[in-house]
């Protein structure tokens, strides 16, 4: 029997065109579906340069080809594996050149606990485990009086204002420089591994602190990514991370020197506090005199003993040993003289040192310190804008000034 058609046989009306059928298939498809989840097993993953996945979602009875756009990819935290089960949520479709049925994925969620965020924190956490970055004997001790202190921070949030304040009330001689990164969201990553190799590069940092408010994981994600937590494991001065809450703990808190529990908290570890500081020191000078005054008296006691022992051997011996007693005398008289003398010695280089740390001392050679109402300290010509009111503080107390134009 022939199976072949004759030209009576025909179809009367014009076939559609392969292209045609195919767009008429996605036209239906995606009018009768509306975006869904669907839940399976990745397998056949592909990345492509341009930065599309492409991958096949199975279950035990059937399997659907998957695409996922470059923009929609990089909002996952974890590039997927082969046989992770997720669910996907997206649009169907008829691919134009195969024909074959689609979804293009807008959302990608792992089915284990933590989804894709805990995927790529323990991905993460074992690459810098492997290196060595998380051990604690890498840990560098904090210098305990930083000059200059670099903050890596975004310069709209409230961290830097938070840690200006503490750092200005507990120690003013400490400079601080911001080093302004987006601390969330795209580029956020890029931007805080720009920020650490920038400050990385100013010589007169003495200590780095790395932070942001609090937020939600998604917020802080950028400070668990692998990049950022070597940025911060590679800088040259030791560091300071305090990111989110007390409770948030980051890969970046892990590899720092030091983790504080908020900014502020960060600010208070970087520097000390000066009244606790002066009234150290003044318990230094107290403790010093006392033990000074103590060793005088001990001194003065040996002697008025060694005295009077030689007073009664000589009234009891002048007749045979008169002469050698008197030159024994006057050698031991002269040792005690020498030994006096290099306590008092002692006690004046004590005394002068402590003085030396008297912050009053360099207002006494003729320095005065501005201030404004606050009490912070006016350091720079723009401090003294013209008609501003401030206080001059000498050594013996302070005066009330006011900034006159300049000529």
């Amino acid at each position: 029997m022939s199976l072949s058609l004759s030209l009576e046989e025909a179809p009367r009306q014009r076939p559609s065109t392969v292209s045609e059928v195919v767009e008429s298939a996605r036209v239906v498809v995606e009018h009768a579906f509306p975006p869904l989840w669907v839940e399976g097993e990745i397998s056949n993953f592909k990345t492509y340069p341009s930065g599309h996945w492409y991958f096949t979602l199975k279950d035990p009875a059937a399997q659907l080809r998957c695409v996922m756009w470059r923009a929609d990819a990089r909002r996952v935290p974890a590039t997927p594996q082969e046989g992770l089960k997720v669910f996907a949520r997206g649009e169907l479709t008829v691919g134009t050149k195969r024909g074959e049925l689609q979804l293009v994925v807008r959302q990608l969620l792992a089915t284990t606990e933590g989804g894709f965020y805990a995927i790529a924190l323990e991905r993460a956490r074992a690459a810098l485990e492997k290196d060595g970055l998380l051990d604690p004997a890498r840990k560098r001790p904090l210098p305990l009086y930083p000059r200059v202190i670099g903050v890596v921070t975004s310069p709209e949030g409230a961290v830097w204002h938070d840690i200006v304040a503490v750092v200005g009330r507990r120690w003013p001689a400490t400079e601080l420089v911001l080093v302004g990164a987006r601390v969330q969201g795209d580029g956020a990553v890029e931007d805080l591994c720009r920020a650490l190799a920038l400050a990385n590069r100013l010589t007169a940092l003495e200590l780095l602190i790395v932070g942001r408010g609090g937020g939600s994981k998604e917020d802080l994600w950028a400070f668990n990514d692998e990049r950022v937590a070597r940025a911060v494991a590679a800088s040259r001065v030791p560091t300071i991370a305090a990111v989110g809450h007390e409770t948030d703990v980051t890969l970046t808190e892990l590899v720092a020197d030091v983790r504080a529990a908020t900014p502020s908290a960060a600010a208070e570890k970087a520097v000390p506090e000066r009244a606790d500081l002066v009234r150290r020191l003044a318990a230094v000078g107290a403790g010093l005199g006392s033990a000074v005054s103590r060793r005088l008296q001990l001194a003065e006691e040996r002697v008025r003993h060694a005295s009077t022992r030689l007073g009664g051997a000589v009234d009891r011996r002048l007749a045979a040993t008169g002469e050698r007693l008197r030159r024994h005398a006057a050698r031991m008289v002269a040792s005690c003289d020498a030994r006096l003398a290099a306590r008092q010695a002692d006690l004046s280089r004590l005394g002068a040192s402590l003085d030396a740390l008297s912050p009053l001392k360099v207002l006494d050679r003729g320095y005065a310190v501005a201030r404004d109402d606050r009490g912070r300290v006016l350091r720079r010509v723009g401090d003294f804008p013209p008609g501003r009111a401030f206080r001059l503080r000498v050594t013996d107390g302070e005066v009330p000034a006011r900034a006159e134009p300049r000529p």
